[in-house]
C-alpha cells in the first residue's frame, strides 16, 4: 500500500483581510514543500451570511487593511468601505472558490487569489456573479458552467460543509495551518505568517 503523503491544510476566506496579506507567503510554501506534501484549502468563512453594510464597518475595516498592508505590502483600495449598498457576507466569495475547487481543483488557490485582488485592490462587488464571471476564463473555465454551479443549491451545500468543518476542528482565526501526518495534527500558523516560519515549522514535522 502506497504511503500517504502527510497534508498541509489552509483555513481562510477570500475577504478575511489577513488571508490577502498571507497570500505571496502560502504561494511561496506551496513552491517549497509541494513535492512532499498535499494541499487542502478549507473556507473556514469569516462572515458568511452577514447582513451589515461594508460602510457599518469601515473604521474598522480600515484599521485592519492598513495593518495587513504595512505587514505584506499588498495593495488596498478603500473606496468600498463607502460604499453604501454592499453588504458584507462572505459566503459568495468562499462559494465562487468552492466553486473552482469543483471545475478545476489545481487551479482553487489561484482563484482565491484572484478573488482577493478583485476585492481589496480593485474593489469589486464580491456579491455579484460578474465578479466571478470575468475571471474565471484565464483558469479554463467556460463563464456558463461556472455560472450554473455557482448558482447551484449542490454548491451552497458544498460551502456549509467547509464552514461545518472549519468550525468542528476548532479553528477560530484565519490564516490558521494545520499539518496532518496519518492521525496526527499539528498547527502550523494561527494568523499571518512570514513563509521561512511556516516552511521550517512543517518541515521539523516531517
Amino acid at each position: 500500500m502506497a504511503q500517504v503523503k502527510p497534508k498541509v491544510i489552509y483555513f481562510g476566506d477570500p475577504m478575511c483581510s489577513w488571508c490577502y496579506g498571507f497570500s505571496p507567503e502560502f504561494s511561496d510554501v506551496i513552491k517549497d514543500l509541494e513535492e512532499s506534501v498535499d494541499f487542502q484549502f478549507v473556507m473556514g468563512g469569516l462572515r458568511p451570511y452577514n447582513t451589515q453594510k461594508i460602510e457599518e464597518l469601515a473604521d474598522f475595516l480600515k484599521e485592519h487593511w492598513e495593518d495587513v498592508h504595512e505587514s505584506s505590502g499588498q495593495p488596498f483600495g478603500y473606496e468600498i468601505l463607502e460604499d453604501m449598498e454592499f453588504v458584507y457576507d462572505t459566503e459568495p466569495a468562499c462559494r465562487a472558490t468552492v466553486t473552482m475547487r469543483q471545475l478545476s481543483p489545481k487551479s482553487e488557490f489561484e482563484f482565491f487569489k484572484a478573488i482577493q485582488k478583485a476585492f481589496y485592490h480593485q474593489n469589486k462587488h464580491t456579491n455579484k456573479t460578474e465578479t466571478y464571471l470575468e475571471l474565471v476564463e484565464q483558469f479554463g473555465v467556460r463563464k456558463e458552467d461556472f455560472k450554473n454551479a455557482f448558482e447551484s443549491e449542490e454548491m451552497r451545500e458544498a460551502v456549509r460543509r467547509d464552514f461545518e468543518y472549519s468550525s468542528e476542528v476548532g479553528v477560530r482565526g484565519f490564516p490558521t495551518v494545520v499539518l496532518q501526518i496519518g492521525d496526527q495534527y499539528y498547527l502550523i500558523a494561527n494568523g499571518y505568517m512570514k513563509s521561512g516560519v511556516v516552511i521550517e515549522r512543517i518541515k521539523k514535522q516531517l
